[in-house]
């Protein structure tokens, strides 16, 4: 099976972390595409035998930084078209949850996900919730892996103080 083929099978996870990264459906949607269709037009430059999902991620990750430099990630992204607005909702889109305290603690966590700087939330975003080891990572996002822990370490003690409600303490520099 060539790359091709083998892309579809990763366009859940890429989708996932995408919207976790920028925390706008369409948005992400559109890194996913911009992701597969770098990976389609440089397909030859990848190899068999090497991992597909980090070479697919270390794209994302790169198209990622460099949406983040344009102007297109600074502006509000307002969707013209929203469905979720139609008349013809039934009454189960407008019905409460079942686990309201579970919703709400979702909603924290991406809250606080979204308050993490770029760098901690990519870390956290693909060893969390996409289950890679340290090594890819690394490779995905071209860093060493000790880069990675740190990252991860501060990530994660970041987003217990963000749930927990404490706010970071201001690193005040004494001057003597």
């Amino acid at each position: 099976m060539g790359v091709r083929e083998e892309l579809i099978d990763h366009v859940p996870r890429l989708r996932r972390y995408a919207r976790a990264l920028v925390h706008n459906r369409e948005l992400a949607d559109d890194l996913v595409q911009d992701t597969l269709e770098r990976a389609l037009r440089h397909a030859r430059q990848y190899h068999d035998g090497t991992d597909l999902r980090a070479w697919l991620f270390t794209i994302m990750h790169n198209a990622f930084v460099n949406q983040m430099r344009g102007a297109g990630m600074r502006a509000t992204h307002v969707p013209m078209d929203d469905d979720t607005l139609s008349d013809g909702l039934s009454g189960a889109e407008w019905q409460s949850p079942a686990n309201p305290a579970g919703s709400l603690e979702v909603r924290d966590l991406d809250y606080a996900l979204q308050r993490l700087p770029a760098e901690q939330r990519e870390v956290v975003l693909l060893v969390g919730l996409e289950s890679m080891s340290y090594a890819e990572v690394a490779l995905a996002l071209g860093i060493p892996v000790g880069t990675v822990m740190s990252r991860l370490s501060r990530g994660r003690e970041r987003l217990r103080s963000l749930m927990a409600g404490v706010k970071p303490e201001a690193r005040l520099r004494v001057v003597r």
